[in-house]
Formats: C-alpha cells, structure tokens, sequence
C-alpha cells in the first residue's frame, strides 16, 4: 500500500493530472541532459587524453632526434679534433724503397720508412696511426693524445712485440740480419 508521492498527492486533489504529466517531462528532460552531458563529459576526457598520449610520443621522438643529432656532432667534433692532432703533429712523408710492415685488422700493411726511422717504429718513439685512407707516423707522446680522441686511429705496435716476447718455441731459430720484415 505503499503509494508514489505523486499519485498521494493526485488522490489528495492538490495537484492534477496536467501538472503531473509535466512534471515527468520536466525530470525526463532533465535525466536526458545529464546523460547528454555525461557522453560529452566522457568523449572530451578520451580526446584530453589521445592528445595528451600524441604529445607525449612526440615529446619522446623529439628526445630521441635531439639525442641522435647530439651524438652526430660530437662524433663530427671527436674527428675534427683527431684530423687536427694528426695534421700538427705527422712526420713528413719519407721518399724511401724500403718499408716497414705492419698488421692492420688482420691485414698485412707497409709504410715508407728508412733504417733510422725503422729503429724509431721499434723503439717505441714513433707510432702508426690512420689517417684517411692511409697511415701516418707521429711521437709516440701525441699518439697517447690521439688514442684519448679515438682508440682505433693508433695501430697498436705493443701486441705485436709482445708476442714476439712470449713465443719461446721460436727463440731457437735464429733470424738471419739480412732479412727486413
């Protein structure tokens, strides 16, 4: 026996049937805008948030180019400088039949070099460093400083003679003094 308040009113005579019906149309309407305005409410907050997800990624590939393009001039700086180093402090190129025969990533490779310069190359005063497409001799103290530019420029000689040091099974076998390697 539980009545709607709006049918004890309608009962009791003090509203009619008119200003019931608009009533319900008023709350029907009002129940339709806020779904209305719910929708909107929902689809703005999905557009906030694809644009906030589209500015992040931008904002990451733009770090990632920023990045790459640092790391692109300090690559070009690194061998401005190696370029530089070993303009200043190369030995003139020597006019000489003989050579001197170094291995180079596994390759067999030779520079002009006369006796004294030879003796220098083994004694550890001059270095052979990359340069371009050729080799180049400089003082083993700017080699340190072109090694600190780049590690690869420097052909490292030590290795070489280290292992002519620990293989004792061809210390028996004299090399004969005529022969140039």
């Amino acid at each position: 026996m539980s009545q709607t308040l709006r049918d004890q009113l309608l009962k009791a005579g003090l509203v009619s049937r008119k200003q019931v019906h608009q009533a319900d149309r008023q709350i029907g309407q009002q129940q339709f805008k806020q779904s209305k305005g719910r929708k909107k409410d929902s689809q703005d907050d999905l557009r906030n948030q694809s644009v906030r997800q589209a500015q992040a990624i931008k904002a990451t590939r733009d770090r990632e180019l920023n990045r790459q393009k640092q790391a692109r001039a300090e690559l070009k700086a690194r061998e401005a400088q190696l370029k530089q180093l070993v303009a200043q402090h190369r030995l003139p190129d020597i006019a000489s039949d003989d050579f001197y025969n170094f291995v180079d990533d596994g390759k067999v490779r030779r520079i002009p070099a006369d006796a004294a310069v030879r003796a220098r190359i083994v004694r550890g005063d001059l270095c052979v460093v990359r340069s371009g497409p050729g080799y180049v001799l400089v003082p083993s103290d700017a080699a340190i400083r072109i090694r600190e530019c780049c590690d690869k420029a420097v052909i490292n000689l030590d290795s070489e003679r280290d292992n002519a040091g620990i293989d004792k099974y061809y210390e028996e076998f004299k090399v004969p003094d005529d022969l140039v390697w």
